[in-house]
């Protein structure tokens, strides 16, 4: 893959500098598609426009976005590329080789150009096919559209037939020992058995990406909708609070009386004028004063499209102002109105204009004129799509392969193993322990445990059925029900789960003998009440089992988005009680032990400030078990060793402890904690 987009980037740039008429931006691409099938191309192809993008902004500081956008051609074209070969076309060089060339022509070419339209509007296409698409344009298609269209399909034809020998070149002299197995896609098997776990993942991917997707862009859009019509808003208002400034609210009436013969009513009208035309932005101005009768009209600029009323003139007042009239009429300050009618799309800003005793004699009219907003409406559309197509499919593909590589093949070969038990003689029992050992499921993650756990269950069962063949239906039930156990409760995979367990069920127990002694919260904290929690502290902690092996135990900081991952196991872990309650006929079960363990492992992540989390619970909104594991939790993780940070000094982290009374933690649990720090002290030189 790093082959691939290296590729892309140098042939890019050698076409480049040679001033060849080829883009050679997609050999690498179709290269690693070929070669080792749909994830690697799909991820050369994204990737590259990413590295071309971070270079020319980053390094070359040329503020280029393009390459973002045309992302979703480039892994397009290696979906292409991965289907034929999967389909034996680049075996050899053959008149069939032709099939997958026209597909990425349509891409490069067809898809290219659309973007370019859509990113650009009417031009006549990028440097490469505008030549062409001027001469289209003028001798044969009269529409810019099409001629760009036919320009970048006609111009892609010999660099994709050049781009797709060398990449079957490189394939062909690729060392043979190096070339991975080519992941494959069986369309015909999936039909053949309806939705399988891989169909299935494909579609929740999708509908899930795709809703999320929706949502973005109709947010954005609207988003950018507004800032641009409050930005265009803003310079309307603005332009007529100056032209108001140049007005004498005094003389209004004067002018509107005796209209050219009053004092500087030419004078006013020039630098109305001189205000219109500064800028290409304002369609009108004019000074109206309202009335009950109507808009008597002060002043009003002449335009190439519109003839100016005559001062003095009374005109019905405009549709889009109906709802601001009686506000006008007082003389109060407006918004900026919309309009959309016969004088085109409009944004309209009114300023008051004040005589000498502060009362509005006149308001100041600016039409500010939106005609381009459509075509930036739909630039940004077409970026916001295609970046997130390419990136969709992209994700879509890695997830695909992911699942097949690490859920759908052990799970299958779990499948065919579970299918093939044979327990009624000898032979029969060897042959599937022998099942099990041939097949080594080595996953790292839940489905390593759920087969080291089936196998570790079936050699058992073989070996009881061996001493006894004839077991009753208790046993039979009890057996069936641990393995289905096993198999949904694997063991905590967290490498410092252990130990931390111990450690804050220790300091569970320490606090509330604390709370107890001092007499703090005595209507809750009682011996029941600490047994209860102390009992269920171990399982605070349970939802990490939901959290990937690599995330879980990621030797540093998370980022952002495994962070996010890894706060689930609060809400994950409430779950897996919350499931085991149903299960359980004791209310009293229910509502102390269990009902402890769902509240620690639900809420041990909130903060006394409302700043934590999943629900941002303040105060005492908060149980009480939570806020008395909150600090157990996070002074453990403060003093332990973990294998990327050496345990914090003792009195280092019991004041950080303090520090966070009141914002992170319960004030009176940390008191608690605080007054029994023998006890604590204690606990901490243990681990060390």
């Amino acid at each position: 893959m790093v082959a691939g987009i290296l590729i892309n980037i140098l042939c890019t740039n050698i076409a480049s500098a040679l001033k060849l008429p080829f883009y050679f931006d997609c050999i690498g691409t179709i290269a690693a598609a070929i070669t080792a099938g749909f994830l690697p191309g799909v991820l050369v192809g994204f990737f590259t426009n990413v590295f071309v993008y971070g270079i020319n902004t980053y390094v070359l500081g040329a503020n280029d976005d393009m390459t973002l956008y045309y992302s979703v051609v480039s892994v397009l074209i290696a979906i292409v590329a991965a289907t034929f070969a999967q389909k034996k076309y680049f075996k050899m060089v053959s008149a069939k080789m032709l099939i997958p060339i026209a597909g990425f022509v349509l891409l490069g070419g067809g898809l290219g150009s659309v973007i370019t339209w859509g990113l650009f509007g009417n031009t006549m296409g990028e440097e490469l096919a505008s030549s062409m698409a001027g001469k289209i344009y003028l001798n044969f298609a009269h529409n810019a559209f099409v001629a760009q269209l036919l320009a970048g399909l006609i111009v892609d034809i010999p660099d994709k037939i050049i781009s797709t020998i060398l990449a079957f070149l490189i394939y062909k002299f690729y060392p043979k020992k190096f070339k991975p197995t080519r992941d494959r896609i069986d369309l015909a098997a999936i039909a053949k058995r309806g939705f399988s776990l891989s169909a299935k993942i494909i579609l929740s991917v999708t509908l899930i990406f795709g809703l999320a997707a929706t949502v973005v862009t109709i947010v954005s859009f609207q988003q950018f909708r507004k800032t641009l019509t409050d930005a265009e808003a803003e310079y309307a208002k603005d332009t007529a609070k100056y032209a108001a400034s140049l007005i004498d609210g005094n003389m209004v009436d004067e002018y509107l009386r005796i209209r050219e013969n009053a004092d500087n009513y030419y004078i006013i009208n020039k630098n109305l004028k001189l205000i219109w035309s500064s800028s290409d932005r304002i369609k009108y101005l004019y000074v109206y004063q309202f009335q009950e009768d109507g808009a008597h009209v002060v002043f009003d600029v002449d335009t190439e499209e519109v003839k100016a009323h005559d001062t003095g003139d009374v005109i019905p007042v405009d549709p889009s102002l109906k709802d601001y009239l009686e506000d006008m009429l007082a003389g109060r300050e407006i918004p900026a109105v919309p309009s959309n009618d016969e004088y085109g799309w409009l944004i309209c800003g009114y300023a008051p204009i004040y005589d000498y005793r502060g009362k509005c004699k006149a308001y100041v009219g600016v039409d500010v004129s939106m005609p381009n907003v459509g075509d930036v409406e739909r630039t940004f559309t077409f970026k916001i799509t295609t970046v997130l197509m390419g990136f969709f499919i992209t994700v879509l593909t890695l997830s695909v392969y992911l699942a097949k590589r690490f859920i759908v093949s052990p799970v299958n070969s779990l499948a065919k193993i579970a299918g093939e038990f044979a327990y009624n003689d000898d032979e029969a029992r060897k042959e599937t322990l022998d099942s099990f050992k041939e097949v080594e499921i080595k996953t790292g993650d839940e489905i390593e445990h759920l087969y080291n756990a089936l196998a570790k269950t079936t050699r058992d069962t073989v070996n009881y059925i061996t001493e006894s063949q004839h077991k009753n239906e208790a046993i039979s039930t009890f057996q069936s029900g641990m393995i289905s156990v096993m198999a949904d409760l694997v063991e905590s995979r967290d490498k410092s789960t252990g130990t931390h367990i111990k450690n804050t069920s220790r300091y569970v127990e320490i606090i509330c003998d604390q709370l107890i002694k001092e007499g703090l919260y005595p209507d809750v904290v009682n011996k029941a009440y600490k047994d209860n929690v102390v009992a269920s502290a171990p399982m605070h902690d349970i939802g990490k089992i939901k959290i990937s092996d690599t995330i879980l135990n990621k030797p540093g900081r998370f980022t952002d988005e495994e962070f996010a991952i890894m706060k689930t196991h609060s809400a994950e872990g409430a779950k897996i009680i919350a499931s085991v309650k149903k299960t359980v006929e004791s209310d009293v079960l229910k509502e102390n032990y269990l009902g402890e363990a769902e509240n620690m492992a639900h809420y041990h992540h909130e903060k006394w400030n409302g700043q934590g989390y999943p629900d941002g619970l303040k105060g005492e909104e908060i149980p009480l078990s939570a806020r008395i594991m909150a600090v157990a939790d996070v002074f453990d993780a403060l003093v332990a060793e973990r294998v990327y940070k050496p345990g914090m000094p003792f009195d280092k982290a019991m004041g950080i402890i303090k520090e966070s009374a009141g914002e992170h933690f319960d004030p009176v649990i940390v008191k608690a904690f605080v007054d029994a720090e023998d006890k604590i002290r204690a606990v901490t030189a243990k681990i060390h």
